[in-house]
């Protein structure tokens, strides 16, 4: 029984003795001392009706309450994924091939660890939380997903679920409520990969109250109480993630597991947009694919104002917008003309996307605060000496 159903099973009980007291009283205050007990009978009655509507519908919360149970049950026995598909679905991926490597490795030795305690030999105690660092768009949040299920499929985690927050999934902004949210997000998280985006903002001090720093001692110690089921991941830009892990020594000593992503290359990120025209069932012609390729080698100036592989999804999703507005003005549309792409497509897509408002120089704010964050870190260091 769960949190939800105490709480109504509670309240029906509420019900029923104020329902019961209620009448019982009425009948007292109306009847009582007069002998007309053909009236006390009728209420009496009138009672065991309600009693046996709550019955019933206690009844019926405890059939659905066993169907959601049944139900709950179903997906945590949910078999684990074979290691051999969860591996050949990695290879798949377009690019991140030091991921690949980095991960089929993890896997390898999580296997060898577990060979060596059936053996019954010693075995060094394994740090399964990692570092992901890397700008955006270049698959972190995808690896993490992956990275959950083969946790699983190797036993490390019985669920396997991914449960994704940032600074605001975890901090509040009053005493004494940030350590239940990050209890909350972490108990979420049991059983699988709890994957904290840019995970830098925790220990970014800013001017006035500021409560990343329990939310990180409230992490630590639920990551030491639950280390048997519980990995977590940590992501954000290069640097910025080194400055995080090296601001506390309990983040230094449970995340010693780094994976950098590499941004992806011009040819690679080409492939990501032909991946998607196919699997959404539309034709690119040479054209326009030539406008493609210019429009992502002239925007990939700044890897981290594009976004990688998450520019080339807004390019894409911007070029069905234009290709709609495209067919809306035509008198006769065919199957092959809802699935062309073409180069005017692309040409009025960059267009879109560049009347979009202004864009910060982000490489020029992420400097600016790695530069803050190093200041404030040697401010703490000093302080503590002193």
């Amino acid at each position: 029984m769960n949190d939800r159903d105490k709480m109504i099973e509670k309240q029906m009980e509420v019900i029923r003795t104020l329902t019961q007291n209620n009448l019982r009283r009425l009948s007292s205050d109306l009847f009582g001392g007069t002998g007309k007990e053909s009236h006390l009978s009728d209420i009496d009655k009138e009672l065991s009706k309600i009693e046996k509507e709550l019955e019933i519908k206690d009844a019926e919360m405890m059939k659905n309450r066993k169907k959601e149970d049944k139900e709950e049950s179903k997906e945590e026995i949910a078999p684990p994924e074979k290691i051999e598909d969860l591996l050949k679905e990695l290879h798949s991926y377009i690019g991140l091939e030091n991921i690949k490597v980095e991960v089929e490795s993890l896997v390898n030795m999580v296997k060898v660890h577990g060979l060596r305690k059936e053996h019954g030999l010693p075995t060094v105690d394994m740090s399964l939380h990692m570092v992901f660092s890397g700008n955006p768009g270049t698959g972190k949040t995808m690896i993490a997903r992956l990275m959950a299920r083969i946790y699983k499929s190797l036993g490390i985690l019985s669920k396997g679920q991914l449960v994704e927050v940032d600074r605001s999934g975890l901090v509040a902004g009053y005493v004494g409520q940030t350590a239940g949210k990050t209890q909350a997000a972490v108990e979420k998280a049991l059983g699988g990969v709890l994957f904290i985006d840019e995970a830098y903002a925790l220990t970014y001090k800013k001017e006035g109250n500021d409560f990343g720093q329990e939310a990180v001692d409230t992490l630590l110690k639920m990551m030491e109480d639950n280390r048997d089921d519980l990995v977590v991941i940590v992501a954000g830009y290069d640097g910025l993630m080194d400055e995080f892990i090296r601001s506390n020594p309990g983040l230094e000593s449970r995340f010693n597991r780094y994976l950098h992503f590499d941004d992806y290359t011009i040819d690679e990120m080409l492939q990501i947009f032909d991946m998607r025209v196919n699997g959404s069932g539309y034709t690119l012609n040479d054209d326009a694919r030539d406008e493609v390729k210019a429009f992502i080698e002239k925007e990939n100036d700044d890897p981290i104002s594009f976004g990688n592989a998450r520019g080339v999804r807004n390019l894409f999703e911007q070029v069905l917008v234009q290709q709609a507005n495209r067919l809306a003005k035509e008198t006769e549309i065919t199957r092959e003309s809802l699935m062309e792409i073409s180069a005017q497509d692309i040409i009025s897509a960059s267009k879109a996307c560049h009347d979009k408002p202004e864009r910060n120089d982000a490489s020029f704010e992420i400097a600016q605060l790695l530069s803050e964050m190093r200041a404030q870190n040697k401010e703490d260091v000093s302080d503590e000496q002193s």
